[in-house]
């Protein structure tokens, strides 16, 4: 989430010269993962709005597997939004009659509901578990917020915790940045709203006439980590980049159409030369919405990106796509993973190097690493922009010089194409960029940069 990115990024950028790109088909679906679980979610979701489009309620249920050895006696949903709320008197996301399973009191400040499955699912065993839900959108301008006729509608679906070695990742939200950590899914949500609101949503969209004066939305969406949308009397813009990807831009009524083209230029620009360097783009559209309102430069999820208009912005979001979105990495605990990683390709798209940049690093402390945690950054939450963002790309600008432009440009092509839909780590990192630089150890480099692990 690019929360302090017109702070730490020039806002004001020309864009790039059209790339000349050969798109590279992106690996099939990966291997199942048995350190994680659980795994091969799919969410169904049928959701009626009110008049405004920022209450819905319905039916959410959730078929996974237990990827893992170990047996699994329980799972948990992360409501994250309940963190806008004021818990546990006034929830924005309530989940009640739940089905497969007996649910727990919530916990982590509203955020975590534990339900205990009838028995212990066994490795490759399936369950399923269903609730009723319901979302009422608070005011304000945010990546769960209502903005005047427009609401914002991101992490508002229960998902599944995930469950390694560890135990569960059952971390708190943070406002500062990313708590988000979620296994590859696939979602079928239909969205049953005012025929006068458009509905830009994660996934592939149709439309079909509900009851009078309805429409029904179904958002179909595979191999994603997570679901997203907005309602509101938004103006669309399509266009469709020259690699075939589909973008539409979804603009409140204080955007003016000039700039709407010219976010939508970037974004189809951006989004082939991302696939270029990374992988080929492996959603076929993406929705692109709009709002100047926001306090942040722009959120990311699969396929659907926040943005104010900003050309650097919405490049970064989109370079979310890859490093968030189809390498995973648990947000909160490792940030570096996919900011730095996605301000570095913003970089590239621009045709920054770099230069010299790692000058004018300067630690506050010796606590400070580019591998903390969002625990630390929201104790230190002047620093997390300067150091995670800043210093972070220009960590890796610097091993591209260590390496050499072409072994980097490798490095993070294959880094991708063998982290597709999994999760990436730190060591799992350190261990790809080792093996680009042959005999030449990395050990010092990764002292000097602050990267752990």
């Amino acid at each position: 989430m690019s929360i302090r990115l017109l702070t730490a990024l020039t806002s004001a950028v020309t864009l790039a010269s059209a790339l000349a790109v050969g798109l590279t088909a992106q690996p099939a679906n990966a291997a199942v993962d048995t350190t994680r679980t659980p795994g091969l979610a799919d969410y169904t979701v049928t959701l009626t709005s009110d008049s405004t489009g920022a209450t819905w309620t319905g039916h959410e249920s959730v078929t996974f597997t237990n990827t893992s050895p170990a047996a699994l006696p329980e799972v948990y949903l992360r409501l994250w939004d309940n963190y806008h709320g004021t818990c546990p008197s006034n929830t924005p996301i309530t989940v009640s009659n739940v089905t497969g399973g007996t649910a727990s009191a919530l916990t982590v400040g509203c955020t975590a509901l534990k339900i205990t499955l009838p028995a212990p699912l066994a490795q490759n065993a399936t369950a399923t578990v269903g609730f009723d839900l319901g979302i009422v959108v608070p005011a304000g301008a945010d990546r769960f917020g209502r903005d005047g006729a427009y609401s914002m509608i991101g992490n508002a679906l229960p998902v599944l915790a995930v469950r390694d070695g560890t135990g569960w990742h059952l971390s708190p939200y943070t406002d500062n940045g990313e708590s988000f950590y979620s296994l590859i899914s696939d979602f079928d949500v239909t969205l049953d709203h005012p025929s006068t609101l458009q509905v830009p949503a994660t996934g592939t969209s149709s439309d079909t006439p509900g009851a009078t004066g309805r429409t029904v939305t179904r958002a179909v969406a595979a191999n994603v980590r997570d679901f997203a949308w907005a309602a509101g009397p938004f103006t669309k813009t399509t266009g469709v980049s020259p690699g075939g990807y589909r973008v539409n831009v979804y603009r409140t009524s204080a955007i003016s159409s000039a700039n709407a083209q010219t976010m939508l230029n970037t974004a189809t620009a951006a989004l082939d030369a991302h696939s270029q360097r990374f992988g080929a783009y492996p959603y076929g559209e993406a929705d692109v919405v709009l709002d100047n309102n926001f306090w942040f430069g722009g959120m990311e999820y699969p396929g659907f990106v926040l943005d104010v208009v900003s050309s650097t912005a919405l490049a970064h979001e989109l370079a979310h796509q890859w490093f968030y979105g189809i390498v995973g990495d648990d947000e909160y605990t490792t940030p570096w993973l996919d900011e730095a990683f996605t301000d570095y390709a913003t970089d590239l798209y621009f045709g920054k190097t770099g230069t010299n940049c790692w000058n004018s690093v300067s630690w506050q402390s010796t606590n400070e690493r580019l591998t903390s945690s969002m625990a630390y950054w929201d104790a230190h939450s002047s620093r997390y922009s300067t150091v995670i963002y800043g210093y972070g790309k220009c960590a890796l600008h610097d091993l591209r010089r260590l390496l050499g432009t072409t072994a980097m440009s490798t490095l993070l092509f294959n880094y991708a194409q063998s982290h597709w839909y999994g999760v990436s780590t730190v060591p799992d990192f350190k261990a790809a960029a080792q093996t680009a630089a042959g005999s030449t150890s990395l050990t010092s480099f990764w002292t000097t940069h602050r990267i752990d692990g």
